[in-house]
């Protein structure tokens, strides 16, 4: 996947979002997703990336400065936030049952779907999934993959 040629409207979850506040391999790609795109995020992509801010925490890999930092960068990320309905939820437990996923990793791509865009993630297992469905090829973007 070569960044420049993705949609200008791009669904992104929380692995993405770690990426551009936390230095990870693939950061700087994550980072070029940025510019001149809409990126739209469901209300759980906040809690997953707190999530993650406070489980490397936790491990030791950030101090709580860092944590601080970060959020406070994640927060004045220019990402339009769509709130989770009970219809979405729906079509996102019934994309969990049909490729045997979690509901989490779903929500991202029900949203995605009703967008009308892909989902861009960092997350291997959930774009292998996701490509091996008919009707859902495409839809999920490995960054830096071929899915």
């Amino acid at each position: 996947m070569v960044v420049a040629d993705l949609p200008s409207t791009l669904v992104v979850d929380a692995s993405i979002g770690v990426k551009w506040v936390v230095d990870e391999h693939d950061s700087d790609d994550a980072a070029a997703l940025i510019a001149g795109r809409r990126l739209i995020v469901p209300g759980l992509f906040w809690v997953e990336t707190a999530n993650v801010l406070a489980m490397k925490a936790r491990r030791g890999e950030l101090t709580r400065a860092a944590v601080t930092d970060a959020w406070r960068d994640l927060a004045d990320s220019p990402l339009t936030c769509v709130t989770l309905s009970p219809d979405t939820v729906s079509s996102a437990l019934t994309l969990a049952q049909d490729i045997q996923h979690t509901v989490y990793d779903c929500i991202y791509l029900a949203v995605a779907l009703n967008a009308g865009c892909p989902v861009v993630t960092a997350d291997r297992r959930f774009a292998t999934i996701a490509a091996g469905h008919p009707y859902l090829a495409g839809r999920v973007l490995l960054l830096n993959g071929r899915h």
